[in-house]
């Protein structure tokens, strides 16, 4: 009998720690390369506080949204924010977790972050395809100080399913009545011209390795990759550079309040120090998740990335969002993601 129970105890551990690690594999993600490396920065120290890890896979928005609408992953990610009629029909909810900004970023002798600077009506015509030469005289009148190259210019753009290039395109739709009506905008669009590479990752790298080549990329990827990212005109005519202030006085314009499902959109608003290609990013989960534990868990994740996970968005250059926002969110939970018998899935401690 002593043995058995010898058996049977060690069993039950076996079982409890299979149940663990389970459970830390439960909380499952996937979607967005835009905030891609601050989720694998705060999946990393909440592994360490909690022993809790999380996988996310950096797929793009495209594919984060079909996996999250075929429940094959415990939440979606997208930077391109879901209208509220296609969230009801899919029985989700979203809620943004931080904003950021997209960078036109380029490789060309003798130029580093900041020394260039395009207008939208410009880098829309240049990703048209109408500008093909970095010495073209649209080019040469915004940077008369700058010597610029006869290259040919390389696009690089995304060739997965982006709310990267959803946020790209709809600042080029605002600012270029030839690209809204031609192209569009979307997590994944016609491009007229181009070399296509998959996530933030790919088009970065492949910006790095051509000369003449100009693409986007969220800013983290600019920056940790020491990329030279170029200076935009914003909405007020005024050039600025990318960086959280400027990402923070675009974050400035959102009504969170007044807007149904968090839909919001922040490309081109108004402001002297705005950076004009900025945007929340998104998570989106089940209103009645097949697998109630996990939700739970990657609530509570989400949960203390918001108390403790600033500083570390900071770091990278997103930006957190306002505490009233972070509250509306929380309550946003227990209202709306249920169990089955319609208790709410998660309670955030107040």
């Amino acid at each position: 009998m002593q043995i058995n129970l010898f058996i049977r105890v060690v069993a039950f551990a076996i079982c409890g720690a299979m149940a663990t690690v389970a459970q830390a594999a439960d909380i499952s993600g996937a979607g967005a390369t835009f905030p891609y490396p601050l989720y694998a920065k705060w999946a990393d120290t909440y592994k360490k506080d909690t022993g809790i890890g999380l996988n996310y896979q950096s797929i793009g928005s495209g594919g984060g949204i079909k996996q999250i609408e075929a429940k094959t992953v415990t939440f979606g990610a997208s930077d391109m924010p879901l209208e509220p009629k296609k969230l009801q029909a899919a029985g989700l909810v979203q809620f943004p977790t931080v904003v950021g900004g997209d960078v036109p970023v380029v490789n060309l002798d003798g130029v580093k972050a900041g020394d260039l600077v395009l207008d939208g009506p410009t880098l829309a015509n240049i990703f048209l395809g109408k500008i093909t030469k970095w010495d073209d005289a649209a080019i040469k009148k915004l940077n008369p100080n700058v010597k610029l190259p006869s290259n040919a210019i390389v696009i690089v753009h995304r060739s997965d399913g982006s709310g990267t290039t959803f946020i790209f395109t709809n600042y080029l739709s605002k600012v270029s009545p030839d690209w809204k009506d031609n192209v569009g905008a979307s997590t994944s669009v016609e491009w007229p011209t181009g070399l296509g590479a998959k996530g933030n990752e790919g088009v970065a790298n492949n910006v790095i390795q051509t000369k003449g080549a100009i693409g986007y990329v969220e800013y983290a990827y600019a920056k940790e990759n020491n990329m030279a990212s170029v200076k935009m005109i914003n909405h007020d005519g005024k050039a600025v550079s990318p960086d959280a202030a400027a990402f923070q006085a675009a974050a400035a314009h959102a009504d969170w309040a007044h807007s149904e499902n968090y839909y919001v959109i922040l490309t081109d608003q108004p402001g002297p120090d705005t950076w004009p290609i900025a945007g929340a990013t998104f998570i989106l989960v089940p209103k009645q998740p097949v697998n109630v534990d996990s939700t739970a868990a990657a609530l509570k994740f989400f949960d203390w990335a918001y108390s403790k996970g600033g500083k570390m968005a900071e770091d990278l250059d997103y930006v957190p969002l306002p505490a009233n926002v972070v509250d509306s969110i929380k309550a946003m939970w227990a209202a709306e993601i249920k169990t089955p018998d319609g208790k709410p899935v998660y309670m955030a401690a107040k």
